[in-house]
C-alpha cells in the first residue's frame, strides 16, 4: 500500500465520522478522539472494525499505519 498524505485522506475520514453512529469516531475511536496514533492502537481499532464488518474503518486504519507519528498526530487534530 502507498504512503498517502494527510490532505487526501481528510475527506475520507471526515466523510466516516459524519456518518450515523461515527460521530465519536465509531470503530477509530481511540485514535481519532482520544489521541492514542501508536500502531498498537491503531490495530486494535482495525480488529475491532473487523468483528464489526466496518470495511472503511479498516481501510482508514491501514491508512494510519502507512503513516508517520507526526502525520498521525497532524491528521487527528485536523479532523
Amino acid at each position: 500500500m502507498r504512503k498517502y498524505t494527510i490532505p487526501e485522506v481528510i475527506p475520507l475520514f471526515k466523510e466516516y465520522l459524519s456518518k450515523p453512529g461515527n460521530g465519536v469516531g465509531g470503530s477509530l475511536h481511540i485514535v481519532t478522539d482520544d489521541f492514542n496514533v501508536e500502531d498498537c492502537h491503531i490495530q486494535y481499532c482495525i480488529d475491532y472494525a473487523k468483528q464489526k464488518g466496518e470495511n472503511e474503518a479498516v481501510k482508514l486504519g491501514d491508512f494510519l499505519l502507512h503513516m508517520s507519528k507526526t502525520q498521525r498526530k497532524k491528521l487527528v487534530h485536523l479532523i
